[in-house]
C-alpha cells in the first residue's frame, strides 16, 4: 500500500497559507484536555491533603481545654507591642466583653485609644462591654526626671491595675508599659506575679513593654517579641505619626 506522502501528516510550516482546521482544532482540544486534566489532579490532591490536616486538626482540638485564662506577653525593642495590646481590647469589645487598661507610662499623652476608648464607654446603647480606662503616668523618665514620683505614680498604677485583675469584672486587662517600670525597678517583680497569682482563672491579662523579666515570660501562657528592622524615627528621623505611633 502506498504511504501518504510526508507533507500530508505534518503541520504547515511558519509563513504557511494552509488551513487544515481539522488538525488545528485537534492539537489544541488534546493541549486543552491535558491542562485541564492536570488541574483536576491539583485539586483532587489538595482536597486529600486538607482532608488529612481537617482530622488532624479535629484530633488536636478534641484533647483541649476550652478556655483559661492567659497571661499574655508583648516585649521587645520593635513597634507594635501596645498597639497590638489594643488590637485585642477592641477585639473583645467587640464581642460584648469587658475590658480593663492602666497605662503606667503614657498618661501625659492623649493617644487615638484613648479617645475612642472615651467615645465607646459614653454609649452604653452599643451594647459593648464595661470599659475602664486609666492613664496614669506622666510621660517618658527623660521627660519627668523625677525617679520618686515616677515611682509614686508606677505603685499607685499599679494598685489599679491589680484592682481589676482581682475584682472577676473584666474579662481583658491591659497593664500597658508595665515591663518598663519593672525594668526601671519602679515596681518589683515579686508584687507583679503575686498579682498575677491572685486573679481569676478566667481572666486575661496582657503586660507590655520592652525588657520583660525571664521569670514573667516564664509565667506567661503567651509571648510576642517584637524585632527591630526598620524604623523611621531612627533611620529617616521622622517624628512619631497621628494614626501610627499616637
Amino acid at each position: 500500500m502506498a504511504q501518504p506522502a510526508m507533507s500530508d501528516l505534518s503541520a504547515p510550516a511558519w509563513g504557511s497559507h494552509s488551513t487544515t482546521e481539522p488538525e488545528a482544532v485537534g492539537v489544541g482540544n488534546c493541549g486543552t484536555e491535558s491542562l485541564a486534566g492536570t488541574e483536576t489532579d491539583l485539586n483532587q490532591g489538595h482536597r486529600r491533603r486538607m482532608q488529612r490536616r481537617q482530622q488532624i486538626q479535629r484530633q488536636r482540638l478534641s484533647g483541649m481545654r476550652d478556655d483559661k485564662g492567659l497571661i499574655i506577653v508583648h516585649t521587645g525593642q520593635g513597634k507594635g507591642k501596645s498597639t497590638a495590646a489594643f488590637g485585642m481590647i477592641f477585639r473583645a469589645l467587640g464581642q460584648g466583653l469587658s475590658v480593663g487598661v492602666v497605662q503606667f507610662i503614657k498618661g501625659a499623652w492623649d493617644p487615638g485609644e484613648a479617645k475612642l476608648l472615651r467615645q465607646l464607654a459614653a454609649h452604653p446603647e452599643l451594647g459593648l462591654g464595661k470599659i475602664a480606662f486609666y492613664a496614669m503616668g506622666e510621660g517618658f523618665t527623660w521627660e519627668t526626671q523625677d525617679r520618686e514620683r515616677d515611682i509614686a505614680h508606677a505603685q499607685a498604677a499599679w494598685a489599679k491595675g491589680r484592682e481589676l485583675l482581682s475584682s472577676g469584672e473584666y474579662h481583658l486587662v491591659l497593664l500597658d508599659e508595665i515591663n518598663v517600670a519593672l525594668k526601671l525597678g519602679y515596681l518589683s517583680l515579686e508584687q507583679v506575679l503575686a498579682g498575677l497569682a491572685e486573679k481569676p482563672e478566667r481572666v486575661h491579662v496582657i503586660l507590655t513593654g520592652r525588657g520583660a523579666p525571664a521569670a514573667l515570660i516564664d509565667r506567661a501562657d503567651l509571648v510576642t517579641e517584637m524585632t527591630l528592622v526598620k524604623h523611621p524615627f531612627r533611620d529617616q528621623g521622622i517624628k512619631a505619626q497621628i494614626g501610627i505611633e499616637f
